[in-house]
């Protein structure tokens, strides 16, 4: 393709593949460590950051996000499966670098929860997610949830940003 056009069936380039997939890695590996510090630290009861507003308090979650869907861990963990894989794929095709920072939060939200699922009890694919920062009446959550909430609310501003921006064919 010449003149400066664009090839979209391209690979991506290495180098941006490789970052996106050591952020994804620095992410699932800082929320594990933290979550073995929290079963480790917290298991005898929580720590009060800020009076009762703020703490660390160890939970163990069997669902999903904000403890909903008990009992369907497996199908929770086969979704999230399913789901980062979709994520991989649209990552490898997309170019706008806030896209990129929302897929690889979400990504490495997603497969820091997943991991539980894999390695924590009561045992593979129905592990339960450690969860430990509780900030007042809102739900137990962990590095990972955070990651997966910055990163969908980025995804969301992008969309809107690219939906509003004018389109650069030209009128006829």
């Amino acid at each position: 393709m010449g003149n400066g056009a664009v090839n979209r069936t391209e690979a991506p380039p290495r180098g941006r593949l490789l970052r996106i997939g050591l952020a994804v890695a620095t992410i699932v590996i800082l929320d594990q460590l933290l979550k073995i510090w929290a079963v480790a630290t917290l298991s005898d009861g929580p720590i009060h950051v800020i009076d009762n507003n703020v703490l660390l308090s160890l939970a163990r979650n069997p669902g999903g996000a904000f403890g909903r869907f008990q009992g369907m861990t497996t199908l929770l963990a086969v979704g999230a499966i399913v789901v980062s894989i979709l994520i991989v794929r649209e990552a490898r095709n997309a170019t706008d670098r806030l896209r990129l920072v929302g897929f690889t939060l979400v990504l490495g939200g997603a497969l820091g929860n997943l991991t539980d699922r894999f390695v924590r009890s009561p045992g593979f694919l129905r592990g339960h997610v450690i969860d430990f920062v509780a900030i007042g009446r809102f739900p137990v959550f962990n590095l990972a949830d955070s990651c997966i909430t910055i990163g969908a609310v980025i995804l969301i501003i992008g969309t809107l940003r690219a939906s509003a921006a004018p389109s650069s064919s030209p009128s006829s």
